[in-house]
């Protein structure tokens, strides 16, 4: 595909174990363009899903995507990693290779602005972790706003959470950055728990990246089998929720994702519920909409543009 027709994006993760899936879904559809990759400490240290995102590139056979590091701690308070969920390394599980490039020698921030700002046209950012970066981009670089076409961001539900009683991890982590995003007036998609809960990574799922014989599906396979055993020891899910993938997913073919205009707000001083985003979905509020929110998934198309990336990319 033409780079004329395919959306130039730069995609800012903490892998993780499904920001991994995320960022092979990036590579390999060719409707996107992936300009850059940016880290945040999130799923682990900031050094750690630096590292975890330049072997998975490599594996991915896209060791020319630039990667810098970014924000190592949210913009108020200490960071608490994902260790119970994505172990130590962050990609616990298959035996990776060591990475075969380096980090730019840029903050990640610097990175979004220049990658930004050289783009011929309109950058959407899909944000897999914590948004801090996005939101220090934002507050340090005002003049990219007009050149951002979209933030999509994993973060948030609409019902419950994963960290806490109302809180997903991403906003969970660093609840300021997420306020200041969507206070932003950028275009905004979030997509939450209520619906990457739907996105399950089955036996059968494991099974069919097992069987594409390749390296990286058997990458992929062990990668999801080690998450479904954290998922099932912390939350008793039977199958494990690939979440991050989801939002590549939207930006590549909206119409795996049915969305509403609604109210966001995003909970900084709760004692029970910091970090939760209360999302309303009935104009109680009479608020104006700030985020397009998802509220469905087309689970089959989701897994089919999944399935379909491992396969290109492993052959």
């Amino acid at each position: 595909m033409s780079e004329l027709l395919s959306r130039p994006v730069v995609v800012d993760c903490d892998p993780g174990h499904d920001d991994a899936l995320a960022l092979v879904l990036a590579v390999a559809d060719p409707r996107l363009r992936l300009l850059g990759v940016t880290t945040v400490a999130g799923n682990q240290t900031l050094d750690k899903t630096t590292r975890n995102a330049l072997k998975i590139l490599a594996l991915a056979g896209a060791a020319e995507v630039p990667v810098a590091a970014g924000c190592d701690r949210p913009l108020v308070g200490e960071l608490t990693v994902a260790e119970d969920i994505h172990g130590v390394s962050g990609l616990d599980g298959p035996d990776l290779d060591l990475p075969t490039g380096e980090p730019a020698d840029v903050h990640g921030v610097e990175l979004m602005r220049r990658l930004i700002t050289e783009s011929v046209e309109p950058v959407t950012l899909i944000a897999t972790g914590p948004l801090t970066n996005v939101a220090l981009l934002l507050r340090r670089h005002p003049e990219v706003a007009p050149l951002v076409r979209r933030i999509v961001f994993m973060g948030g539900s609409t019902e419950r959470g994963n960290t806490t009683p109302y809180g997903e991890f991403n906003i969970v982590t660093d609840p300021e950055a997420a306020d200041i995003v969507l206070r932003s007036g950028l275009p905004t998609t979030m997509i939450g728990l209520n619906v990457t809960h739907r996105a399950l990574a089955t036996d059968e799922i494991i099974a069919e990246l097992r069987g594409l014989g390749s390296r990286l599906g058997t990458v992929c396979a062990e990668l999801m089998t080690f998450f479904a055993g954290a998922y099932h020891r912390v939350f008793g899910f039977a199958h494990p929720p690939v979440h991050d993938p989801v939002a590549v997913a939207a930006v590549i073919d909206p119409a795996v994702l049915r969305t509403v205009a609604a109210p966001v707000a995003v909970e900084l001083t709760g004692r029970h519920t910091r970090g939760a985003t209360v999302v309303d979905l009935h104009d109680s509020t009479g608020r104006t909409p700030n985020a397009d929110v998802a509220v469905d998934l087309d689970v089959e198309a989701f897994w089919r543009l999944l399935m379909a990336a491992v396969r290109t990319l492993g052959s």
